[in-house]
């Protein structure tokens, strides 16, 4: 897919997730935030959901999280937001920024499916317990983060690598040494380096269809 077809694809996504109304929080929803990005990105970072500041723009990670995740981006990967692609597990704001419900993950799977589809990045980054669960169900993120594995997800196969959700780290101060260690092993894994990867084959996960949202 050539970057024209993969732009117009994802404008497409959006316009699907910008028009729907199937669910309560798309009805009450300020803005829908389908995420904004390279189409080409190496790396795609999903979260939980939009919060105010994201209901308010139409834009994914915009608020003091986002801002947090910027600045790591750069200081420790040297890329812009710009380079990378941005999206959430739904697409709509819950009220006061509870969790997402199942049927609220279900009725926005299909959309997130087709954006890892056509961006094909080569390291999928979870950001927080719910996009962590959509590759890896059945696991604690405390246990987990900052360990890259591989996923066979929709016939591809993707580093997968959680972690901590950038809002969790803004709350907890060793939490966010966690969150800036993490985006050290990110680096290694985006330059190729080889003792990296070879503790991903170590930690090959293939889960069944039925635990995917």
């Amino acid at each position: 897919m050539t970057t024209e077809e993969k732009i117009a694809e994802l404008e497409k996504i959006a316009k699907e997730v910008r028009e729907f109304k199937g669910l309560d929080i798309a009805k009450n929803a300020t803005n829908a935030v389908p995420g904004e990005g390279d189409p080409d990105a190496q790396i795609m970072f999903i979260g939980e959901g939009p919060g105010h500041n994201e209901d308010i723009q139409g834009r994914p990670f915009v608020g003091q999280a986002g801002k947090l995740l910027e600045k790591t981006l750069m200081s420790e990967l040297g890329l812009t937001r710009d380079q990378v692609y941005i999206t959430n597990i739904i697409k709509y704001r819950p009220p006061e920024n509870r969790d997402p419900f199942p049927n609220e993950i279900e009725a926005c799977r299909e959309w997130l499916d087709r954006q890892i589809e056509v961006i094909s990045p080569k390291i999928i980054v979870t950001l927080g317990r719910y996009s962590m669960a959509k590759f890896i169900p059945d696991v604690s993120i405390s246990k987990v983060h900052g360990q890259a594995r591989f996923v066979d997800f929709s016939g591809q196969r993707y580093i997968v690598f959680p972690m901590y959700h950038p809002a969790a780290a803004l709350r907890a101060g060793a939490v966010m040494q966690q969150f800036i260690a993490d985006f050290s092993k990110l680096k290694n894994l985006l330059g190729g380096n080889t003792t990296e990867v070879a503790k991903i084959e170590e930690k090959k996960v293939e889960p069944e269809q039925s635990s995917l949202f």
